[in-house]
């Protein structure tokens, strides 16, 4: 199993979307305290290379992040974390809001490095996860009007009860996307200003390309394929930016207030719920396996 250069070589556990209850802090730990609940940056960094100094963290060379090879995740009991990575949520935002800060934050990220706000019309390829939390981070950005496309209609259907002004369905045929694009289009009813790939395929980048305005930004949040075949010459005669992004940074202060505010909700997406049993953790695997209308799944220990 690999996603990119991350590759799985031996026996490892799984998790990073966590939040949890302080059980005990070091000496010099002084904004926590044990009850305290809190949300989980999963990811460590050295905090000495030139990245880090310039506050791009999350681009760390030497990254320790829960469950990327060969650092084991958070689905535990209990995890031993820097107390600068965890913050401590409202009384009016769950332990469950606090675990989606972290694909909540991948959204946010896009929405910063893509500067979206008020006057910017934004599409979303892919209503997965990431797709969904993007689209709600584009409306808590201030984005006028969203258009999100998928190959599943359920999908679609969740999207619009977010907040999405059209839902389109597309196929997987790379044949059809001129076609597809003509209704992206008109959907949108004007320009599209910025398209957020939450897949990350051939076809759905073809598709941003083609789907943005001139001068507009296409933003790479899906990682599906290593390596893809797209039209970049006709993108870049019409001046087309084409942004990537890895994971986040300083993101868990916005989301958490953004939960606490009701500037987002992300209850919606919480599909399944099942305690840590051994019986129940297998059958949240074989729900998250099966897909169909499972979103995210969560873990209450």
């Amino acid at each position: 199993m690999k996603l990119a250069d991350f590759i799985v070589k031996e026996p490892m556990v799984i998790g990073h979307e966590c939040a949890g209850i302080i059980e005990e802090v070091g000496a010099e730990v002084k904004h926590l305290v044990p009850g305290d609940r809190v949300a989980v940056e999963p990811g460590i960094s050295c905090w000495r290379c030139n990245l880090c100094k310039e506050g791009r963290y999350n681009l760390c060379t030497d990254m320790k992040f829960f469950a990327t090879p060969p650092v084991h995740g958070s689905l535990a009991n209990q995890i031993v974390h820097p107390a600068d990575l965890c913050f401590k949520l409202p009384d009016n935002v769950s332990l469950e809001e606090g675990a989606m800060c972290e694909p909540l934050s991948v959204g946010v990220h896009a929405c910063r490095r893509a500067n979206i706000g008020p006057e910017t019309n934004v599409l979303v390829i892919g209503a997965g996860p990431i797709g969904l939390v993007t689209l709600l981070a584009a409306r808590a950005f201030g984005s006028p009007r969203v258009v999100i496309v998928d190959v599943d209609d359920y999908r679609l259907s969740v999207a619009k009860e977010l907040g999405a002004d059209k839902a389109v369905k597309v196929s997987t045929d790379t044949k059809d996307v001129a076609a597809e694009i003509d209704q992206i289009k008109k959907a949108m009813g004007a320009g599209v200003d910025v398209s957020f790939d939450c897949v990350g395929f051939n076809k759905t980048m073809t598709t941003a390309l083609g789907a943005t305005s001139s001068g507009g930004k296409v933003c790479l949040v899906g990682m599906g394929h290593s390596i893809m075949t797209v039209p970049l010459t006709p993108a870049a005669v019409r001046e087309i930016d084409l942004i990537g992004i890895f994971r986040y940074k300083n993101t868990w202060p916005l989301c958490i207030e953004f939960l606490r505010s009701g500037k987002i909700d992300v209850k919606p997406l919480i599909t399944h719920r099942y305690g840590f049993s051994q019986e129940e953790v297998e059958a949240a695997f074989v729900t998250s396996a099966h897909g169909g209308k499972a979103i995210k799944v969560m873990f209450n220990l």
